[in-house]
């Protein structure tokens, strides 16, 4: 029997994470681990901070959550959504935690032109990270290390969602590293 998965969207705001995990989440009748979304749960919006240290707290909790769905029979695929995985060593730490505890991980970045991203953040409400608009985009692909693979990449430019979603679950279906 194959390890539970946690499936890692990994891209720059704006380029369509929470969009396809949770068209994924549905689709999967998996969990949806939303960083954002918890880290406004434990601290409110007045005591989150944008750095990487609460960042590193909360997504470690929801590797605990991940381990928590499999071990009890919840869930053997969860979603995980909120991070960019675009500074050098997040994702092979992310990796390791998993590994660490008996959990297989596929990896999805979602990319996307600039001007589709800023477009989509200066447009985009209701997101629970208030810093997140078109100069969250600028600062951090100014900054941004490759995503490592291996990974599925997709161009939420080109495609709809719906088109997103397809090609993720066939892929995740196949079960074949790219």
């Amino acid at each position: 029997m194959s390890a539970p998965t946690v499936v890692v969207l990994a891209g720059l705001p704006g380029t369509g994470k929470s969009t396809l995990a949770t068209l994924l989440a549905e689709a999967l009748d998996a969990p949806l681990f939303d960083k954002d979304r918890v880290r406004e749960a434990l601290f409110g919006p007045r005591h989150v901070r944008y750095e990487r240290q609460q960042d590193d707290f909360v997504v470690d909790l929801l590797v605990q959550a991940a381990a928590h769905a499999a071990a009890s029979g919840l869930a053997r695929t969860a979603i995980l959504d909120g991070r960019t995985f675009s500074s050098a060593g997040q994702l092979e730490e992310l990796r390791a935690a998993l590994s660490a505890r008996g959990l297989a991980e596929r990896t999805i970045e979602l990319v996307a032109d600039a001007a589709t991203a800023r477009a989509r953040l200066a447009a985009q409400g209701g997101h629970p990270a208030a810093n997140r608009g078109p100069e969250l985009f600028d600062r951090l692909a100014a900054h941004a290390a490759p995503v490592p693979g291996p990974k599925l990449v997709l161009d939420s430019a080109a495609l709809a969602p719906g088109e997103l979603a397809a090609r993720a679950l066939s892929w995740l279906r196949a079960g074949v590293r790219p």
